[in-house]
């Protein structure tokens, strides 16, 4: 039988940390997840697809999409796996991918960072969890021998800024919410220098940010809007945010993701 592949989700500094009792900082049924989830697909998609056709992606083989989200990727999987194959989109909260659910795909609730995986002999990938390391050594020992593992996290701490030429005032606050953010993700466990980690791993890997597109533009308003409560409750005011989603309409800040670090390896 061929090897299996797949690929992990992609956040923007392991976006998805626990709040602790109320779920996540950034769930996925806030009405702003959709747009987040649009902006991925147009930032991160084109980069994800490449390193999915190296590995190689072809009729029959059976994938699986860790910490899924949105549709795109496990769509894709899909096309390629053919009727034959099967692509498997797994999540915490699957309100997302109901779009998705139908041969070959499957969709189902799950906690990679605490259950077994849903079957054996697939490609399996690293997602946004807590338990990172547990998460890893279960995947890598479910893959069948030649199968194939691709991780993809941020690294936030490698570029903290989302206006990396802080030349003005609309940046300075642009700069200081985005501190503000991370400080909400750290206090909720999440590990936002993971992603540098990843080429040691598997010793197989590259990077890519972007600036300035309209996808950075619009992926800012969005985290903003899903996350302004808490920010205000202690690391901005209301004023400062509605200036700040006014800056970022007006389309004038050079803004930038963090690295998304990708790395891969087979199982021998």
């Amino acid at each position: 039988m061929p090897g299996r592949t797949s690929r992990a989700s992609r956040a923007t500094g392991d976006d998805r940390g626990k709040t602790g009792s109320d779920g996540y900082l950034l769930d996925n049924r806030q009405n702003e997840a959709a747009e987040r989830f649009d902006t991925f697909t147009a930032l991160f998609d084109p980069t994800t697809f490449r390193h999915l056709e190296g590995l190689g992606i072809a009729p029959g083989r059976r994938c699986w999409e860790v910490g899924a989200g949105g549709t795109s990727v496990v769509s894709w999987l899909a096309e390629k796996a053919g009727p034959d194959g099967q692509a498997v989109a797994t999540d915490i909260d699957t309100s997302r991918l109901t779009a998705a659910t139908r041969p070959p795909v499957e969709v189902r609730v799950h906690d990679v960072g605490r259950e077994e995986p849903p079957g054996e002999d697939f490609g399996l990938v690293l997602v946004h969890v807590p338990e990172r390391e547990k998460a890893l050594r279960s995947m890598i020992n479910a893959l069948r021998p030649g199968g194939r593992l691709l991780i993809e996290d941020a690294d936030p701490a490698l570029q903290p800024l989302t206006c990396p030429d802080e030349y003005g005032p609309e940046q300075r606050l642009d700069n200081r919410l985005r501190r503000g953010f991370r400080h909400l993700l750290a206090d909720r466990g999440a590990d936002l220098s993971y992603g540098r980690k990843l080429p040691r791993l598997l010793r197989e890997a590259d990077a890519y940010s972007s600036v300035a597109s309209p996808a950075c533009t619009a992926l800012e308003a969005a985290t903003i809007r899903q996350v302004r409560d808490r920010l205000v409750a202690g690391l901005a005011t209301d004023a400062e945010i509605d200036r700040h989603l006014a800056n970022v309409e007006a389309g004038t800040m050079d803004l930038a993701t963090a690295p998304m670090i990708s790395a891969w390896g087979r199982k021998e």
